[in-house]
């Protein structure tokens, strides 16, 4: 071979030199965002970690130090869902001096219930933290960042987002609102110099039955789904306690997005993931579902 032909084959990546970047996490206490913030500050970013209760904090801050990150974590107080919260701890970012370079909307959980089975305040309860609350903190953030003409939001969206499933339907949907949220954001900031990307994580191995909430009537006898209910139930203990993958696979991704010079859109973690979304495009939905109902 000749060496134009070697790197035709496979173009290296070309290390960059490294920038420090003030970045604001929400969630952080648990899940995906404790893993990226810890990792983000030990590669010497400034990170706040936003997360509604700061007192579930000290595992965060212990992963950090273990670290050697310690000195670039900034833990913060945020209800993604209020307002107010939001303006505080965005306020305070701003107090500090710092010019905030990247956003990680990471909030968010996952409420499990057959639709009948659902109330209006599950459902919206859902969207308020999913959803909305990204909204309210790019909200918030945008004027930071606008002025710069230069910045990175970076929306936390899920598999879920790519194909609909049973006893999912409320996070299934606000998934995919998120999507299309995503979509029209990163075109209407694209002339502004801003970046808006998708990272859509698989299942992995994280505390996800803690942060799950169960549908008003997932336990109720009387409801015509509840055999199926517990069964669901036993399913995702299952396969929580089989996940074995690691979620500083996740948390690797977002440091290269935010590391990268042109981050691509949408970023899916795993050959499973990969091929799942394949699927889901290329199978007739009939097909699809069988999956679900195959037993």
């Amino acid at each position: 071979l000749q060496w134009s032909e070697v790197f035709a084959l496979k173009t290296p990546e070309i290390p960059l030199m490294f920038h420090s970047k003030t970045i604001l996490i929400t969630g952080t206490s648990s899940g995906l965002g404790y893993y990226i913030a810890a990792r983000l500050a030990s590669r010497g970013h400034k990170v706040y970690a936003a997360m509604r209760d700061t007192s579930r904090q000290n595992s965060l801050v212990s992963e950090t130090r273990r670290r050697g990150g310690l000195s670039n974590l900034t833990v913060l107080a945020m209800d993604v869902t209020s307002r107010e919260s939001v303006q505080q701890a965005v306020a305070a970012i701003s107090a500090d001096g710092n010019n905030l370079d990247v956003l990680v909307n990471n909030a968010g959980y996952s409420t499990k219930g057959f639709f009948e089975d659902l109330s209006d305040e599950d459902v919206r309860a859902q969207f308020d933290v999913n959803f909305f609350g990204v909204l309210n903190v790019t909200r918030e953030v945008l004027p930071l960042m606008r002025p710069r003409l230069r910045g990175l939001i970076i929306n936390m969206s899920s598999m879920a987002a790519l194909y609909g499933k049973p006893a999912s339907s409320a996070y299934v949907s606000s998934k995919w609102a998120l999507e299309g949220f995503t979509e029209s954001l990163a075109l209407e900031l694209m002339p502004l110099g801003i970046e808006v990307v998708l990272v859509e994580p698989g299942p992995y191995r994280t505390k996800i039955l803690e942060n799950i909430h169960w549908a008003r009537d997932f336990d109720n006898p009387a409801s015509p789904y509840y055999r199926k209910s517990q069964q669901y139930r036993l399913f995702l203990q299952s396969a929580a306690l089989r996940n074995r993958r690691d979620p500083e696979e996740i948390a690797a991704a977002v440091q290269r997005i935010i590391e990268s010079r042109k981050p691509c859109f949408r970023t899916k973690i795993g050959l499973y993931s990969k091929l799942l979304a394949i699927a889901v495009r290329v199978f007739p939905f009939k097909l699809y579902a069988w999956r679900f109902y195959k037993r």
